[in-house]
Parts: C-alpha cells; structure tokens; sequence
C-alpha cells in the first residue's frame, strides 16, 4: 500500500500530457475561455501602442515648467484639446501646452504631463503651480511589453485577464489543446439512475454524476457510460471500448477485495500495467491506477484509438469517490490537459474551529467549510456523521482536513493543512 505522496508522484509521472502536434484546435476568443493554451503567444503591437497621459492635466514641455513654483507659476498657451482615441495635430513649442485627457496620445514636442489639479486655466492660458518630474503621467510606447516578445506561454489556463491581454493584442485565433474525453462508468448490481423506482437493497447511482460535473469542471469532456453489472464479461466489454476512446477511464466500485469485485482482474486481462491498488489515505484506500499502452493511426474524427489511456478504479463509497478524484485525480486531468503547471490539490493553514479525530492509521479527510476570517483562514468541520457513505454533509463544504499518517486529533485552535475543493462558487 503506498502511501498518499508516493501515489501522487507515481500517478502523475505517467501521465502524459496532450500532444501539441496532434492534439489541439484553434478557437476564438470567447470559446477561448477556460481553455489551456497550446502554443506560445506573441504581439506585433507594442503596449501602450504609442505615448499616451496617465493623468486628466496638460501636456507639455518639461523645459518649460521644471522651475515653477506657486510663487512664480509657469504661463502656457493652450494650443490643442487632446481627448482619448483622437491623433493630434498640434506639436507642442516652447511657450505652449495641451489640453489632455487620461489614455488620451502625446502629442509631439511634450515630454510631460501637468495633473490639472496644480494649474488654473484662463481662457486660453494655463498657469501652473507646481514642478512636475520629468516625463510624469506620461505612459510610454512599449514600456509593458514590447512588439515580437513573448506574450503569453503554453500551458496556462486562459481565463479572463488573459483573454483581455489577448484582446488587446488582436490575437482572435489562438491554438489550444483538445478537452481530453474521459469514460465515466458506475459498477455493481445494486445500484440504479435516479430516474427508476428505489427497490428495496438498490442505491441510487450519485457516483456518474458527480465524477461527470468534476470532469467538466476540470477541462475534460465527460463520457457517461452509464451502470455496469457485477458482470465480468459485461464489464470487459464496456472498460475495453472506453480505453480505445478516451484518454482517460474513471470507474467507481469493484476495486475492493469482495467476491464481486473485479475491475482489477479485467484491467489485467486487457494488458494493463497496474501501478496502484492501495493507497493509505481515509476514505479511498481501495484504489487502482493503471495505464494502457495503445497502438494505432490516430484518426481525425472521433472516437480515436489514444496512444497512452489512464485508469481510475476509485471505491464505490460516493464521499471516497469524491475525495480519490479531488486528491488524485483532478491534478492528473489537469496535467493530460496540458497545463504545464500548478497540477496539483490546492493547501491552506487554517485554524481548526473544532476538534477534528482520526484513528492514525492512514492519511485522513475530514470535510467542512473554509473561511478566511481577518486574513486567517479557519476550518469548520460539517456536522453529522463522516462515513465514507454519508453523501448528505459533503453538501455546501468546500473543503477537506488533512490529518496525516500518526495524528489522532488536532485540537480547537489549532492549525491544520486544508484541501480546498468544491465548487468555485463556494470557495
């Protein structure tokens, strides 16, 4: 059984990430979004495209001010009114200034730009009060980056901030990696969709729907195939069409040691390396991690044989489900997307407002909600029962405690390592 650290760099040393050769697409800017970026970015522009004022005031010669005082101002004749998006026409000559306005462009000869506060206009006059600093409020061609350099790398998520730079940089055709498709299947007898009558000894499958919500939230395209029996040759079937169409399989159930439990013993006869079949954490100890290696010409359209498929057997538990993708999963996904960095779960200190108990026997989880009070943030257990079956307070938390290998309890008060999950909104 190995422990958590040992599985994540396991897991995540075989994952390999999308190809950039075959792999990506070109998309516009608004289907950009959320996306991972496949190929570097540069401009031809230059940022500012031109020397523009940082300030509502006056543009003029620095030669012409730099000894002004409010005792003996500096007497300018307006020459020109310069509001943003307008090309001037004026140069500027000694003796002379213009009206400016913020993000509004320099015009030639002015070197500086007077805050209008420390000035006082007469008709066609200025008079100013106050030295300025040489080249002040003025925002120069290129100073944020400059035409031909590197923009922005691959491998970064695009959201907002970058598709506004991109905005600004004309760039509306950008190449980005594919969503990786990812097979979701549910196994077991007992378990049904939530649109059939509850028989008596039945579960409602929640495992598909929620591994599906997660894969969408993590960049890939889920693939339901729905409820598999405890049937070995109906669930070869259905895990060996999965493996030649996805990038990555997510099973949840038969990964245990029950008479029932056979997704192990499949994954081998379809030649499967297995790496993973136990992992010391709670809940989730039940888990196995596999590779296929596949040959093939990859097709244009899909479904396409995938050179290289990952195997998620998680446990049946809805809540070890959940904490198996949260903790191992999603920094997978992630990395197959081609985000070149930043896989991994996302840790806080936060300071326990209860005391949180574990048997130290493996890697604990404990849920609740995460809040950042007065710039610290502090955990709040859920209430309830913490079985791995109990779905119901795994609902509006955000947030899991980590209690490691050999910690039994961490006190009220105390401060504590704290995975942050669920859903942005809550976050």
């Amino acid at each position: 059984m190995f422990s958590v650290e040992q599985a994540e760099a396991i897991i995540l040393e075989k994952v390999q990430p999308l190809d950039t050769a075959r792999d990506t697409e070109v998309v516009d800017l608004l289907g950009a979004m959320g996306r991972i970026l496949a190929t570097p970015v540069t401009s031809q522009l230059d940022f500012p495209h031109w020397d523009n004022s940082a300030m509502d005031g006056y543009a003029v010669r620095y030669a012409d001010v730099q000894g002004c005082s409010a005792e003996k101002p500096a007497i300018l004749a307006i020459v020109a009114e310069i509001p943003a998006g307008y090309q001037p026409q004026h140069t500027i000559q000694p003796g002379q200034a213009a009206r400016i306005l913020t993000g509004a462009m320099m015009p030639a000869g002015a070197d500086t730009v007077v805050m209008q506060e420390v000035t006082k206009r007469e008709g066609d006059r200025i008079f100013i009060y106050s030295a300025p600093e040489p080249q002040a409020f003025v925002r120069h061609q290129g100073a944020f980056y400059k035409a031909g350099e590197p923009l922005l790398p691959a491998g970064i998520a695009l959201g907002a901030t970058e598709i506004a730079v991109l905005a600004s940089a004309q760039c509306t055709q950008l190449s980005v990696y594919r969503r990786p498709r990812v097979a979701i299947i549910s196994t077991g007898d007992e378990l049904v969709t939530p649109d059939r009558a509850l028989q008596p000894g039945k579960l409602v499958d929640s495992n598909q729907y929620a591994l599906a919500v997660l894969v969408a939230q993590s960049g890939g395209i889920p693939e339901m195939l729905g409820i598999v029996p405890d049937e070995p040759e109906a669930l070869k079937s259905t895990i060996a069409k999965a493996i030649a169409s996805a990038d990555m399989v997510i099973s949840s159930g038969g990964v245990s040691v029950g008479d029932y439990d056979y997704v192990d013993e499949i994954l081998a006869s379809l030649s499967a390396e297995i790496h993973i079949r136990a992992i010391a954490i709670k809940p989730g100890k039940p888990l196995t991690f596999a590779t296929f290696s596949q040959s093939g010409e990859i097709s244009s359209s899909p479904p396409s044989p995938i050179p290289h498929t990952l195997y998620f057997g998680l446990p049946g538990n809805p809540v070890s489900s959940l904490v198996t993708f949260w903790r191992f999963v999603q920094p997978a996904l992630k990395k197959l997307a081609g985000l070149s960095q930043s896989w991994g779960p996302n840790f806080v200190q936060a300071r326990s407002q209860q005391e949180l108990r574990s048997d130290g026997k493996r890697e604990s989880y404990l849920w609740g909600k995460l809040q950042l009070v007065d710039g610290l943030y502090e955990f709040d257990l859920a209430g309830g029962s913490h079985s791995s079956g109990n779905l119901i307070n795994l609902a509006q938390t955000n947030s899991l405690a980590v209690l490691p290998v050999d910690v039994k309890f961490i006190r009220p008060g105390e401060m504590v390592k704290v995975l942050q999950v669920g859903s942005p909104l809550l976050n």
